[in-house]
């Protein structure tokens, strides 16, 4: 087999095919953007993709989420490929899930299944367990199927089944049970970190907030001499990192927080509510956009929602366009009459559009190769000191905007 084959992989790694459906008022690149993304959440997860089927639909099927015939479609694949799992692009019900694995007779995830199995990889401290422990329960609950009735199991067994029971129900009433302790388990933790926050003081708080993958750890590693984990795949951050910096003999705390995707299960943002109060304590923000992906501007959006959800849209932001070095454009040929498009604009007409009227409040980076860090230091600091003399208005110097 060639060594460029899609179906060369390791002997430990899974294949995958990606199923997607685009909606009406869906646009097509819209649909290949979100499939690239689960392409790499997969990869990420230790799975190869070989192909990746589409479908136009007006909705999802409430039955199969895609149509009869392009199930047997992906189902005849999977059969002549020996594939070892499907994953959707959407959140699945449980319905859909058990007819979807009677059909192709492989293992089903969606999308949701998928982030939290990487969730599950990537937690370390007691807290991000119970969190990603927390979110996998509240996903299962509902989509609770024959393959779970090994659960009982963990309860001892005699005296532990009601009269009648049967075992589906032994099976929700035993991770309701678990649901409880991670509840108080998280209760305790929060009290914890709640305590610890209280003993930093009044030290001004910078939160780094971004996509997943935009390059926040390399920035925190940059900016406060540090070695915090810092990797090329999704979601290498669960565990919030807090580092003390000095700049300019100005003293503040700088975190970097959990990567934002599109599409994040609902149960993985309330778990992970307690991680998220850096950001909702923070006194400014630092918004680290990929400025070298296709779809910047989406995930931008993406993650201003979610601080939106977070209620700490209105704080003091800066935005710093990160991996100058990787921005790329397709120049027009000269007899090239169309209307020139977002992927034709070098990265100074760039910005000359929209991102004109940002003014001094952003910034435009390459962390990795250390391009025009000492500006952004510099804008950084202007944000920490309007804090910090608000805070001790008798220090000896003003906001470069209140001098003389």
């Amino acid at each position: 087999m060639p060594s460029n084959s899609p179906f060369n992989t390791r002997p430990d790694q899974e294949t995958a095919v990606l199923v997607g459906i685009q909606i009406k008022g869906q646009r097509e690149e819209q649909l290949t953007e979100y499939l690239d993304e689960l392409a790499f959440l997969a990869e990420t997860a230790g799975a190869k993709t070989v192909r990746r089927f589409t479908q136009k639909l007006d909705s999802p099927d409430s039955r199969t989420f895609i149509g009869s015939g392009k199930l047997n479609e992906v189902r005849n694949y999977i059969k002549d490929h020996k594939i070892d799992l499907a994953i959707f692009d959407d959140e699945l019900s449980g319905s859909q899930i058990k007819n979807i694995e009677k059909a192709l007779e492989c293992r089903v995830l969606d999308r949701s299944n998928l982030i939290l199995d990487i969730f599950a990889k990537r937690a370390r401290s007691a807290q991000a367990k119970a969190q990603v422990e927390l979110a996998q329960y509240q996903y299962l609950l509902p989509r609770l199927t024959r393959m779970w009735t090994h659960l009982e199991k963990q309860r001892g067994g005699i005296g532990m089944r009601g009269p009648g029971e049967s075992e589906i129900e032994t099976d929700r009433r035993i991770i309701r049970d678990k649901l409880a302790k991670l509840k108080e388990q998280l209760r305790t933790i929060e009290k914890q970190s709640a305590t610890q926050r209280k003993q930093r003081g009044d030290m001004v708080r910078v939160a780094l907030v971004g996509y997943t993958n935009v390059g926040k750890s390399t920035l925190m590693n940059l900016l406060s001499k540090s070695e915090v984990f810092a990797e090329n795949k999704l979601f290498a951050t669960l565990d919030t990192t807090v580092r003390k910096i000095v700049l300019d003999n100005v003293p503040f705390l700088l975190s970097d927080t959990v990567g934002f995707i599109r599409k994040l299960p609902h149960n993985l943002i309330e778990s992970f509510k307690s991680t998220l109060d850096e950001v909702r304590e923070a006194d400014i923000l630092i918004h680290v956009v990929d400025i070298s992906h296709p779809q910047f501007e989406d995930q931008l959006n993406v993650v201003k929602e979610t601080l939106a959800e977070l209620s700490v849209a209105e704080k003091p932001t800066l935005l710093v366009f990160n991996k100058v070095d990787a921005y790329s454009f397709i120049q027009k040929e000269e007899d090239d009459l169309t209307p020139a498009t977002a992927e034709n604009l070098s990265l100074e007409d760039l910005k000359k559009t929209w991102m004109n009227q940002l003014a001094g409040e952003c910034v435009f980076i390459s962390a990795a190769k250390r391009t025009n860090i000492d500006e952004l230091r510099k804008r950084l600091m202007e944000l920490v000191k309007e804090v910090h003399f608000r805070r001790y208005p008798n220090l000896l110097y003003k906001p470069e905007n209140e001098q003389q």
